[in-house]
C-alpha cells in the first residue's frame, strides 16, 4: 500500500534522496525504503521532511479516500 507520496514530492522539488537523508542525519538506505513504502517515517520525521521541502504535511501523503 502507497501511503506517503515522497519520491513524487522528492521529484517535484528536484531533490534526491541522498539530499533529504544527509539533511535529516538518516541512511540513504533508510529514505530509499521510505520512497519505495517498504517501510513509513513516523509523523515527526514527515513534519521535519515537510518543512525542509516547503510543503504542507498532507501533499506527503496519499488521501485516504
Amino acid at each position: 500500500m502507497k501511503i506517503n507520496r515522497l519520491k513524487v514530492i522528492l521529484a517535484e522539488k528536484e531533490k534526491t534522496n541522498k539530499w533529504l537523508a544527509e539533511k535529516l542525519g538518516k541512511s540513504d538506505v533508510t529514505v530509499s525504503r521510505w520512497c519505495t513504502n517498504e517501510v513509513q517515517p513516523s509523523m515527526e520525521t514527515l513534519l521535519e521532511i515537510a518543512k525542509l521541502l516547503d510543503v504542507d504535511i498532507k501533499e506527503l501523503l496519499n488521501s485516504s479516500k
